[in-house]
């Protein structure tokens, strides 16, 4: 096992192996299990078992969102002030709280199991509630020290490039597996709610188990050794910190309408393998195709950090989303389902683009601050990033459960196994494919103005050194 940094800070950095790198990766898959599980699945949940409509869990995306605003300041305010100890600084944080994660996680899939005839108001607030804890409290206490460890871990540009791209390794291969064991328990039962809600609870339970073996892995195979400040960050300092870091606030705008493209998809996904490709096994076929241009992206983003830089690239990514967005929208899926995969692979080079290159972004930023004000806050700019990124899942979770209202869908009908009105399915497809373009091309347009290049970070890093170098004589 690695040993953790000294709170001193002196070490000798040394290069990340592919046991760190696979433990990172590690970390993200887990995570993945949780969110994203609920990103693609809680709203066609709550629909097609428990009968909640698409508006009332979009509402819940949102407000659940704006309760992070607390939490994560919260748990990155926790983070930085806590004083590195046998296993560093952000690792205990993933041991404490990752069994209480899985745990909340799977319970947001037991509403029926628990409760079999709960309805109305007392299923909305059992939604809430669990959600809440699982996304709000666990996960943020877990996920922000997760990703604050990066720019702990290494400094090295290309290793954190080679980082953010194993994080999307191990997001893709935890996607996958959500694909391809959810998809087939829909396809079976979307008609036959009790037997769905089974399967569910049995996978989660699963989840739980597979989570947690993931989680230790992290723990237990990954060093934090950049040195930093040894004294302690008042909360004064880390707000100083985010309000004068100008790349921070561009990338973490960018991200906001970024990930509202990625949530709207996620939760139209469903729905467009059910209502518009008309074959529930399409769900994993699409996300299959989607996930596995990481197979693709991944070995391209050393490439692209060295040769165009990461901002160039984020654009170019984008482009490639907001082309599989015009794919997605106008191709006929209905009569055609194969199209959809192609949709979504095209899509998916664009989306894994731009989410690895937008982590290796967020650990820049970290630098930046640390040059602006003499404070290292890891924990309080990677809660602030999260929280962005939250909003923007919320914002698309948001649009797209008002998107299948707006296209006419009725969670009356679904949970009661009968088919939808005419024109719904195609309403569906155009909801989808507007909105993912819509708001990947904004966010491309606010990236043009980051202000980070790669020269002005290798000049920034420097001038760190040379600071710490001065104050140690």
């Amino acid at each position: 096992m690695d040993t953790a940094v000294p709170a001193t800070g002196v070490v000798t950095p040394r290069k990340l192996t592919t046991r760190n790198y696979l433990a990172y990766a590690a970390g993200d898959a887990a995570n993945n299990l949780s969110f994203t599980m609920a990103g693609f699945f809680l709203i066609l949940y709550y629909t097609n078992v428990v009968g909640i409509e698409g508006g009332v869990v979009g509402t819940m995306f949102l407000v659940v969102r704006f309760v992070d605003a607390f939490t994560d300041l919260f748990a990155g305010r926790a983070v930085d002030a806590k004083k590195p100890g046998r296993l560093g600084k952000f690792r205990p944080f993933v041991l404490w709280f990752s069994l209480p994660l899985l745990l909340t996680s799977m319970a947001i899939y037991s509403a029926k199991t628990f409760f079999p005839d709960i309805s109305g108001g007392a299923a909305v607030v059992y939604m809430y509630v669990t959600y809440l804890l699982m996304g709000s409290v666990f996960y943020t206490l877990v996920n922000i020290a997760y990703g604050s460890m990066a720019p702990a871990i290494t400094q090295n540009p290309l290793e954190r490039g080679k980082l953010a791209a194993f994080r999307g390794y191990g997001a893709s291969i935890a996607i996958l597996g959500l694909a391809f064991a959810i998809a087939p328990q829909i396809r079976a039962n979307v008609g036959n709610p009790e037997a769905l809600q089974r399967s569910l609870f049995l996978t989660t339970a699963a989840f739980v188990v597979i989570g947690m073996a993931l989680y230790l892995f992290l723990v237990f195979n990954t060093r934090e050794q950049v040195a930093r400040p040894t004294s302690p960050v008042s909360m004064k300092d880390s707000l100083r910190t985010l309000t004068t870091n100008k790349p921070l606030l561009w990338l973490s705008l960018g991200a906001v309408l970024f990930l509202t493209a990625v949530t709207a998809l996620s939760t139209l996904g469903s729905y467009i393998a059910i209502y518009v490709q008309q074959d529930a096994q399409f769900i994993a076929w699409n996300i299959l195709a989607q996930t596995l241009a990481i197979l693709v992206v991944g070995p391209l983003i050393p490439v692209i950090v060295r040769t165009i830089g990461k901002r160039a690239g984020y654009v170019s990514f984008g482009a490639v989303t907001i082309v599989g967005a015009a794919v997605l929208a106008l191709s006929p899926l209905g009569e055609v389902p194969l199209l959809g995969p192609v949709a979504f692979l095209l899509m998916g080079l664009g989306i894994n683009g731009v989410n690895t290159l937008m982590w290796a972004l967020e650990a820049d930023t970290v630098e930046y601050g640390e040059w602006r004000t003499g404070n290292r806050t890891e924990g309080t700019t990677y809660a602030a990033f999260s929280f962005t990124r939250k909003m923007g899942q919320a914002l698309g979770g948001f649009v797209g459960g008002f998107a299948l209202t707006w296209a006419g869908f009725s969670a009356a009908r679904a949970a009661g196994g009968e088919t939808q009105e005419e024109g719904v399915a195609e309403a569906i497809q155009l909801w989808a494919g507007g909105i993912v373009a819509t708001f990947a091309l904004l966010s491309l347009l606010v990236m043009v103005f980051y202000p980070l290049t790669e020269a002005k970070f290798r000049e920034i890093t420097a001038d760190i050194a040379a600071r710490r170098a001065a104050s140690a004589r």
